[in-house]
């Protein structure tokens, strides 16, 4: 991904709130995070209607979190077969 030289200013939506984000990343780019986050927060509070945002924002963030130490376990796991497949040839 090539990021803009200058700040980008993008207001993303989540849980219907409004959220103004700043940064180098394409706007695009910043918008499907922001429809992701949203996502996530969208399914587990239709899970479960009683909790509060907070409560809803920090499961979203633990199951995000989740689902990145998985895919850095299988990038590991990879990187180091490719390396002893490496040591093999």
């Amino acid at each position: 991904m090539s990021e803009p030289e200058e700040k980008t200013k993008v207001t993303v939506k989540i849980y219907g709130e409004d959220y103004v984000v700043k940064g180098y990343a394409k706007p695009g780019y910043i918008e499907g995070i922001g429809a992701y986050v949203d996502k996530k927060m969208h399914l587990i509070g239709q899970r479960n209607p009683h909790l509060s945002l907070t409560k809803v924002a920090v499961l979203a963030a633990l199951n995000i979190s989740d689902e990145l130490y998985k895919l850095q376990e299988d990038y590991d796991s990879l990187a180091k077969l490719l390396e002893e497949e490496k040591l093999i040839k």
